[in-house]
């Protein structure tokens, strides 16, 4: 369990502005973390209790999915072809 205290008249602001503040913070400080590359995909999603097609909603509505090139995609189709044998 992680708490963070908030000033009572903010913390009142902020959970007229969420209705799941705790779980808002829950999700930003994990968005964050995975951006820094503290988190993986599936520790993100188990830590929000989420699928990982969920977890790719999250990361897209925060603007964190992947920073892939297009280096990074042929590496890994190739990858890929070579663990299948193809």
């Amino acid at each position: 369990m992680i708490r963070i205290d908030v000033p009572i008249e903010l913390e009142e602001q902020l959970r007229a502005e969420f209705a799941d503040l705790d779980g808002a913070a829950r999700e930003a400080m994990g968005v964050e973390l995975f951006r820094q590359g503290k988190l993986t995909h599936a520790q993100l999603g188990r830590l929000l209790g989420l699928s990982r097609y969920e977890t790719d909603g999250v990361l897209k509505r925060h603007g964190a999915l992947y920073d892939l090139t297009i280096e990074d995609v042929v590496r890994d189709a190739q990858a890929s072809r070579q663990a299948r044998g193809a």
